[in-house]
């Protein structure tokens, strides 16, 4: 079988989607466990002071999220982008934390800026890099899927969407938007989507929740709108060195999805509001590590996000070379 069926959440009633009492009750849960100051800013901030980023990269803020209302706090939100934007050059655009929880995806930006940043912002690669680390603050310092509002960030990235987290973002690309030739946004599945996540949508939603197998190991999401499927198999292999790649499930799926090639699955990123599917780009992948496996370090979760920016920059920048 490929699915459980968990217990009922804690919070609610059966067939009756939560109001307002029940998202108080379940944001009044959630507990700070780690620090976005301590471990994402101050490190970005120390970053940005090696002479080679000052020369390469600017550190900026796009934004702030205000939950002063919810009597939380505030959350500024940071970016890196090439020193020497060139306004007439295609944007490669690198997102992390837009479910704050999925630690990987933002220590992975980070260490994509540490490392390899400089070499990609380089004149002769002629491609503006802008790489979003943590979209999620609150969801970072709580673990969670959700913002305050028990909304979720990666359903949100239309003009309809209710996250603060996808606005902010939304509103710093609306001028860019024509010119992004790839996007690489970072994810993880982990075992609290079974556990946590998706039991707490469903009552969220007064639905039945029907838990699907968590995949072993690394996989891509591929836009089924804009398959690329040249561009994830390279990367697909370039991990393959790095981590285990998730084998499909009895029924040939990924978390529900069929597999259309090795460690690949397709979603309509923009129908659902995906950050994956707020620009127009060429390339779009969305990566999902999975941090619970016993085959997996966290230093090997964060190399397969790099190794998955390099190799989509890589691929990206060689195809629009050769179609010049």
């Amino acid at each position: 079988m490929s699915s459980i069926t968990p217990p009922l959440y804690a919070i609610g009633t059966p067939g009756q989607p939560w109001g307002d009492t029940e998202i108080k009750l379940w944001r009044s849960q959630q507990q700070i466990k780690r620090s976005y100051q301590q471990l994402v800013v101050e490190p970005l901030m120390a970053l940005l002071q090696q002479p080679a980023l000052q020369a390469s990269a600017e550190l900026f803020q796009y934004g702030t999220l205000d939950y002063q209302h919810l009597g939380l706090g505030q959350y500024p939100l940071y970016g890196v982008r090439s020193k020497h934007w060139q306004a007439d050059q295609p944007v490669a655009l690198v997102t992390g934390g837009v479910h704050g929880y999925e630690t990987s995806g933002v220590m992975g930006a980070l260490a994509f800026i540490a490392g390899h940043f400089c070499q990609y912002a380089a004149a002769e690669h002629t491609i503006n890099l802008l790489v979003l680390p943590c979209i999620s603050p609150w969801g970072f310092e709580t673990i969670n899927r959700w913002n305050p509002e028990a909304v979720d960030p990666n359903r949100s990235f239309s003009p309809s969407g209710q996250a603060q987290e996808a606005a902010a973002m939304m509103q710093l690309l609306a001028p860019h938007l024509a010119n992004v030739l790839l996007h690489v946004d970072l994810h993880e599945t982990t075992d609290s989507d079974n556990s946590e996540f998706r039991p707490a949508k469903a009552a969220r939603d007064g639905t039945v929740n029907t838990n699907w197998n968590i995949p072993d190991g690394f996989y891509l999401v591929d836009d089924l709108d804009n398959p690329q499927p040249a561009f994830q198999r390279a990367i697909i292999a370039a991990v393959d060195k790095i981590t285990q790649i998730a084998p499909a499930d009895d029924d040939g799926c990924l978390i529900g999805e069929p597999l259309q090639q090795v460690g690949v699955i397709h979603y309509p990123k923009k129908a659902l509001g995906l950050c994956g599917g707020l620009t127009q780009a060429q390339f779009v992948t969305t990566t999902e590590v999975y941090p619970d496996s016993p085959t997996a370090t966290p230093e090997q979760c964060n190399q397969a996000q790099v190794t998955t920016v390099i190799t989509a920059l890589d691929f990206a920048l060689a195809t629009n070379q050769a179609t010049k």
